[in-house]
C-alpha cells in the first residue's frame, strides 16, 4: 500500500475526460461521481480533460452539453477548457506539439518505433490471421528495421505511425487498486499505435500516459474495459521512468439481462433522465452505489454524506445492475423529501414551456393538488399525467356511468370528499362495475390521483362540467 500512501501524501489531482463524439452519458456522470467527491474529501483537485483527437466523429456541441451536465448534476470541476488552469490548455486538439514530442522521444529511449506499413498491409495480415484463426495483432513488421531504412523513409516523406514496443517473452505484473495484482502475457499484447499518421495521438499515448503525467493527475479512476490496454500504460510510464498515478478500474454498468449500458441505448443520454423528470441528487445517489456500499447498509444519503465516507479503495469489482425501476423508486423518495416550495419550483421550471400545466400550477388549489400529487410522483414527468385530463372515448356503458354520476353529484349540498365517496360507490354497485372506469371518464385515464379529494379541489361546478362534455 506504499503507494498509495505516497499518492495521498502528494495533492490529490483526479480527472474526467470526456470524448466529445456525442453527447454526455450517465457512464460520464458515473466516473466524475467518484473523481469528484474523493477530490472534495482530499481537498484536491477535480479537473476535465476534453479528448477530441478522434475527428471523424466529433460533435460540434457535445464539449458544452458536457458542461451543462457536470452544472445540473453539482460536479463543476475546478480546472477545464472552460475555466483554464495551471496545466492547460486542457483540449487535446490543441496539445498536439506535446505528443509529437513525446512520441519521438519514447523512439530515441528504445521504447517506440516507425511504422511505415500501409492499410493494405495491414488489412491482408489480418485477413490472414482471421483464416488461421489466430490474434488479428500487428506482426511487427517495422519493429527491426534498420536505422538508415527508417531515416530514409522519414526524409521521403513516407507515411508512418509510431508503435509501443512492447517487450518480448514477458510476464507484466500490473496493479489496479480494486482487484488488485493482474499478470500478462507481453506476448499477447500488440504493438499498439501512440501517434497515427494524421499527427493526432491514440488514448494510449496522450489520455493514460502524457497528459496524467504532465497535469500531475494521482488517481485514475476508469472503467473497467480499460483494463486491458493497463499493460501498454504502465509500459509507456516505465520507458519514460515517470512515477505512475494508482488506477482504479470500475465496474461496467450492466442492464438487467446482463449486457452492457451502452450508448446506443436511449436511457444512457444524460438529456433522457433531464427530460424524464429525475432529479440530479437522487441519479447520483443512485450511481454511487453501483460500484460502493454505505458502511451503514443505507440506501439514501446526501452526496456531502457520500464525500465525507467515500474512499477509492472501498469501490467494488462486480459489474452492477442498472435497475431503471429502482432508480425511480429511489427518485420518488427523493421528491417525497421535497419541502412544497422546493417541488413547486422544479415543477415550474421543468413544465415552463407546457401552459396546461403551468395554469394548473398557477392555480388557487396548486397547493392542495400538490399535496394529493407528491405522494405518488416518481419523477416529475409523471404530475402531468396525474393533473391533466387526456381526451378519451367512452363506450355506452361508460357514458351511462358518467351520466349517472353526474345527476347524483348534482344533488349533493355539501360537497366534500366523503359525499363524492358516498355517490361513487352508489354508482359502482348500480352499474356493477369496476373502479377505475370512474377515472376514466374523469380523467380518460385509468388511474390519477385519489378522485374524492380531488373534485372536493376542483369544487362542484368543475366537476360537474367535465362530465357533461
Amino acid at each position: 500500500m506504499q503507494g498509495m500512501d505516497d499518492q495521498l501524501n502528494k495533492k490529490v489531482r483526479v480527472r474526467v475526460a470526456p470524448s466529445p463524439t456525442g453527447y454526455p452519458h450517465i457512464g460520464t456522470i458515473y466516473q466524475a461521481l467518484f473523481d469528484y467527491s474523493f477530490a472534495k474529501k482530499n481537498s484536491g483537485t477535480f479537473f476535465v480533460r476534453i479528448e477530441d483527437t478522434d475527428r471523424a466523429r466529433f460533435v460540434a456541441d457535445a464539449e458544452e452539453k458536457i458542461y451543462s451536465a457536470l452544472d445540473w448534476f453539482g460536479l463543476t470541476e475546478e480546472e477545464s477548457p472552460r475555466k483554464g488552469g495551471p496545466f492547460g490548455p486542457y483540449r487535446q486538439s490543441e496539445r498536439l506539439d506535446i505528443y509529437n514530442k513525446y512520441a519521438k522521444e519514447l523512439v530515441k529511449k528504445g521504447g517506440a518505433y516507425y511504422c511505415f506499413c500501409t492499410k493494405e498491409r495491414l488489412a491482408a495480415l489480418h485477413e490472414k490471421q482471421q483464416k488461421e484463426k489466430k490474434p488479428t495483432m500487428y506482426d511487427k513488421f517495422c519493429r527491426n528495421l534498420p536505422k538508415e531504412e527508417v531515416e530514409e523513409k522519414l526524409k521521403k516523406g513516407d507515411s508512418f505511425v509510431i508503435r509501443l514496443k512492447i517487450p518480448e517473452n514477458e510476464d507484466i505484473v500490473v496493479r489496479d487498486e480494486i482487484r488488485g495484482e493482474i499478470h500478462f502475457d507481453s506476448n499477447l499484447i500488440e504493438d499498439t499505435i501512440l501517434l497515427k499518421a494524421d499527427g493526432y495521438p491514440t488514448y494510449h499515448l496522450a489520455s493514460s500516459v502524457v497528459d496524467d503525467h504532465l497535469m500531475e493527475t494521482t488517481h485514475v479512476v476508469r472503467g473497467e474495459e480499460w483494463l486491458p490496454s493497463l499493460p501498454k500504460h504502465i509500459i509507456a510510464y516505465n520507458y519514460f521512468g515517470w512515477k505512475k498515478p494508482l488506477f482504479y478500474h470500475t465496474p461496467i454498468l450492466r442492464n438487467p439481462d446482463k449486457s452492457k449500458l451502452s450508448k446506443r441505448q436511449g436511457h444512457t443520454s444524460v438529456s433522457w433522465y433531464m427530460e424524464e423528470g429525475f432529479l440530479p441528487n437522487a441519479i447520483l445517489n443512485y450511481l454511487a452505489l453501483m460500484a460502493w456500499s454505505h458502511p451503514q447498509g443505507k440506501e439514501i444519503f446526501s452526496l456531502e454524506e457520500f464525500i465525507s465516507l467515500v474512499d477509492l479503495k472501498d469501490l467494488k469489482p462486480v459489474a452492477p445492475i442498472f435497475d431503471l425501476e429502482k432508480l425511480k423508486w429511489m427518485n420518488g423518495e427523493y421528491i417525497r423529501m421535497m419541502n412544497d416550495k422546493g417541488l413547486m419550483i422544479k415543477l415550474k421550471e421543468f413544465y415552463k414551456n407546457d401552459p396546461g400545466v403551468l395554469k394548473v400550477l398557477n392555480s388557487q388549489e396548486s397547493d392542495k393538488i400538490l399535496g394529493l400529487a407528491q405522494s405518488r410522483l416518481r419523477t416529475l414527468k409523471d404530475f402531468k399525467d396525474l393533473v391533466i385530463p387526456a381526451e378519451a372515448e367512452l363506450s355506452a356503458p361508460e357514458k351511462e356511468v358518467a351520466n349517472s354520476l353526474k345527476e347524483k353529484l348534482e344533488k349533493i349540498t355539501e360537497w366534500n370528499k366523503d359525499s363524492i365517496l358516498i355517490v361513487m360507490r352508489e354508482v359502482l354497485s348500480e352499474k356493477k362495475t369496476k373502479g377505475s372506469i370512474l377515472y376514466k371518464v374523469f380523467t380518460g385515464r385509468e388511474k390519477g390521483l385519489p378522485l374524492p379529494e380531488t373534485l372536493e379541489i376542483f369544487g362542484k361546478e368543475k366537476a360537474i362540467n367535465i362530465l357533461s362534455k
